[in-house]
């Protein structure tokens, strides 16, 4: 955390693609070469157990790569830009809670479906597409960052998003009231 208290406001990429996501060499590296091709600084959030080569260009790079982050206080960091996420239910959440916009790129199941929400119903994230040899290319990271970032129509709703989340777990509001009436149902 101490290197984010470094970091400009809404400077920083997050990105975390949870604890099942493995990318092949080629892969790796077009996403390695987009960060370095951004020149912003990011946080990486790559498992200890990876055997993943970082390519020549990645050295001198702007960003830290950590092998596990309280993925709740990053994303509440105000250095936070975006979360460039696999789309898992407990990213969404935690993403959507603190306001912060999303770059989905899925790997498996139920994350596809979250994508979709957060891409097409709630307008809050942009997704990546793949090359003809299902590559998400390094100009690709680039571009869409890039975009993600320049909308402000998205970093509007992703903060409108995050204060309805939260009305609705304060005493009073909807969610905590449906939990309470829950709780009542099982007790009677």
């Amino acid at each position: 955390m101490s290197w984010l208290d470094e970091q400009h406001h809404g400077t920083v990429l997050y990105v975390a693609f949870g604890s099942f996501t493995h990318f092949d060499q080629n892969q790796f590296n077009e996403l390695v070469l987009g960060l370095v091709l951004i020149n912003r600084p990011f946080l990486w959030v790559i498992r200890e157990d990876s055997k993943m080569e970082y390519p020549h260009e990645f050295k001198g790079h702007k960003g830290k790569i950590v092998s596990w982050a309280p993925q709740q206080k990053v994303l509440s960091h105000p250095a936070i830009a975006c979360f460039v996420t696999h789309c898992g239910w407990n990213s969404t959440i935690e993403g959507l809670s603190n306001g912060v916009p999303f770059l989905c790129w899925p790997y498996f199941g139920d994350q596809f479906q979250n994508k979709k929400y957060i891409c097409d119903e709630l307008k809050v994230g942009l997704r990546f597409d793949k090359d003809e040899n299902g590559v998400v290319s390094s100009k690709e990271v680039k571009l869409k960052v890039e975009q993600l970032l320049s909308d402000e129509n998205i970093k509007s709703r992703s903060l409108e998003l995050k204060e309805k989340v939260m009305n609705n777990i304060v005493k009073g509001g909807a969610s905590l009231e449906n939990l309470n009436r829950f709780v009542k149902w099982l007790k009677e």
